[in-house]
């Protein structure tokens, strides 16, 4: 089983951090489990113009491959202006409508402030469900405030909530491979 990790964030490492923390959970949890990370920081994903996949860039369609090719996944952004990065939007606008059919598909994400608690259940949610991704019944949801100042995850709370997330993922993925 394959887990693939997305950091939506072009910039600094918060989301890039709580990320590798679920993806270190899930090797915890079955140590038979594949992560790749994938920083959107490293790759220039091309701008969806309608295109064919086989027309953008390598980066573009590699990212796109590592993603249908996955098992499971879990997405991370912050939340810039009530909504999800740019970045992570332009590369699920790039993912084919079956594309994560029969994936599990966390969801965490970051903010300065409390009020962007709901973005990922009211903006990334329908998004994953639409290429019909299965999403878990939990999702973690971060303030600046759980980091130190090199933006290290500190919080326990939100460290053990993060590990619980990865719990879910991996058993509902397990359920839905037994069903298969």
């Amino acid at each position: 089983m394959k887990l693939v990790g997305i950091s939506g964030s072009l910039a600094g490492w918060k989301t890039y951090n709580v990320i590798e923390e679920v993806l270190s959970a899930a090797k915890k949890i079955d140590p038979t489990i594949e992560t790749e990370l994938i920083d959107l920081k490293d790759y220039e994903i091309e701008l969806v113009n309608g295109s064919p996949l086989s027309f953008y860039n390598k980066d573009t369609w590699n990212v796109v491959q590592k993603i249908v090719n996955a098992d499971l996944l879990v997405f991370g952004s912050p939340i810039y202006q009530a909504s999800i990065t740019g970045s992570l939007k332009n590369l699920l606008d790039h993912l084919p409508i079956n594309g994560l059919k029969s994936k599990v598909t966390g969801i965490v994400t970051l903010a300065g402030s409390e009020k962007h608690f709901l973005v990922g259940e009211y903006q990334l949610r329908p998004i994953l469900a639409y290429l019909k991704g299965i999403v878990p019944y939990s999702n973690v949801f971060v303030t600046n405030d759980a980091f130190d100042d090199e933006s290290e995850l500190v919080d326990k709370n939100i460290i053990e909530r993060l590990h619980n997330l990865a719990n879910e993922m991996i058993q509902l993925q397990q359920n839905i491979d037994k069903t298969d």
